[in-house]
């Protein structure tokens, strides 16, 4: 394994080179491109334009009668183009709405390539050879006049993306803003039509027809989890898009056998599901951490409050209290409730002695915070909302956790220290 390794990265054969740098290079560039069309919500329309350019492919190839990629680039882009404004103008003078729009036009362009395929297969053309190759794609034939063209291709999407990259963030969020600051948003739209037709042209040479979409799609929906920057964004799409070319062509190189294209969406497919269960922030399992963390955490300011509470109710802040008891005042299970008590007392915030649990003075402190926090939460919502002193409890309940230190001094400054809630209970400071 190491020496294929080192046999590949040599690059000594010219072969792979042209198949890794193309590889890359429109991996790489469908990445960034795809990054706007995924952040306006338009992942679908990827997989429209990739089946809509197989009849121009066709067309053109039966126009020019070989196999020329310049003819099949601008016949792919012509009915990719046209798949779009279509797909826009049943959207907008019909009821079919665009999912339905997208899938009809998908499959009449893609059932029209199929028929053309067929009809240029029977006709005995001998350069139509590796014509169908463009369904699945075929990395390996990136050499030459093809990888010029496709290469230079790639690196005009690049470009054009770096020049209006704050037009194109603007519209993907905010259409009606761009407008107001005299933005040309159609023109923007046509722009980005137009690379997205450009982006899925050069990269069905790699990956082919069916695949296409997820090329364009997966790597931004990937580099979403890592970053809340549109900038990162687009870098760490397309330096996975990249990672993915070239991890493919060396899967391929490696295993002959092995096409270089599903191999590349394969790869990205991986990096993919990595992220959404890994990624900071934004991944499943962290999120699921998070979510375990802020109920262990609520568990434990629910048991300080109700040991607030008893405290209140017989003035023995301090006394000892069972496990009994605080489930007569609040019902907790009995096994969750330990668990928050053993957590508690490793924080210093309660301490057991004979059986009997009791507040320390940071634990004191913490409790009486919690059953503030409720109170002034319960006093606002009765005085600015309206709401009848009856039906505030639940919904302090959950803010309590929440309230943050500059919320707590609003609270504190908009209600002027009030010295009791709706029920008339103390608020403590």
């Amino acid at each position: 394994m190491l020496e294929t390794l080192k046999a590949f990265f040599s690059f000594s054969d010219p072969s792979i080179v042209s198949v890794t740098l193309g590889a890359v290079l429109l991996s790489a560039s469908s990445a960034v491109v795809g990054t706007f069309t995924f952040l306006k919500k338009k992942a679908l329309v990827g997989d429209a334009v990739a089946h809509a350019v197989l009849p121009g492919i066709c067309l053109a190839f039966l126009l020019a009668g070989n196999k020329n990629p310049l003819f099949l680039l601008l016949g792919a882009f012509i009915t990719g183009w046209i798949s779009l404004v279509l797909i826009d103008w049943i959207t907008a003078r019909s009821k079919i709405k665009e999912d339905t729009a997208i899938a009809l036009i998908l499959s009449v362009f893609f059932g029209i390539g199929i028929l053309l395929l067929t009809r240029i297969q029977h006709m005995g053309n001998a350069a139509q050879t590796g014509l169908q190759s463009f369904l699945f794609g075929k990395a390996a034939a990136l050499v030459g006049q093809d990888l010029l063209i496709f290469g230079i291709v790639a690196v005009l999407l690049l470009c054009t993306v770096a020049l209006f990259f704050k037009e194109l963030k603007l519209i993907a969020f905010d259409e009606a803003f761009a407008q107001a600051t005299g933005l040309p948003v159609r023109g923007l739209n046509l722009l980005l039509t137009t690379l997205t037709v450009l982006a899925v042209v050069t990269g069905i040479q790699a990956v082919g027809v069916v695949l296409m979409a997820a090329m364009l799609i997966t790597p931004a929906a990937a580099a979403r989890f890592w970053t809340d920057s549109v900038l990162r964004m687009t870098f760490i799409a397309a330096f996975m898009g990249a990672f993915a070319g070239l991890a493919g062509a060396f899967v391929s190189y490696a295993a002959p056998s092995m096409p270089t294209g599903p191999w590349i969406v394969m790869i990205i497919s991986i990096i993919a599901l990595f992220s959404f269960f890994f990624a900071p922030q934004r991944g499943i399992l962290y999120r699921q951490y998070q979510q375990r963390k802020l109920q262990r955490q609520i568990m434990e300011e629910n048991v300080l409050k109700e040991l607030y509470h008893l405290g209140e109710k017989d003035k023995g802040a301090h006394k000892g209290r069972t496990i009994d008891d605080l489930i007569k005042e609040r019902y907790f299970p009995e096994k969750q409730l330990r668990t928050a008590l053993l957590r508690l007392r490793q924080k210093g915030w309660v301490e057991r002695q004979n059986g009997h649990w009791k507040f320390t003075e940071a634990g004191q402190q913490k409790g009486r915070r919690v059953v503030k926090l409720h109170r002034l939460w319960e006093a606002y919502l009765s005085t600015y909302l309206k709401i009848a002193p009856d039906h505030v409890h639940e919904d302090a309940e959950t803010i309590e956790h929440i309230i943050t230190p500059e919320l707590e001094a609003e609270l504190e400054h908009m209600l002027d220290f009030p010295e009791r809630d709706p029920h008339q209970s103390k608020i403590p400071y």
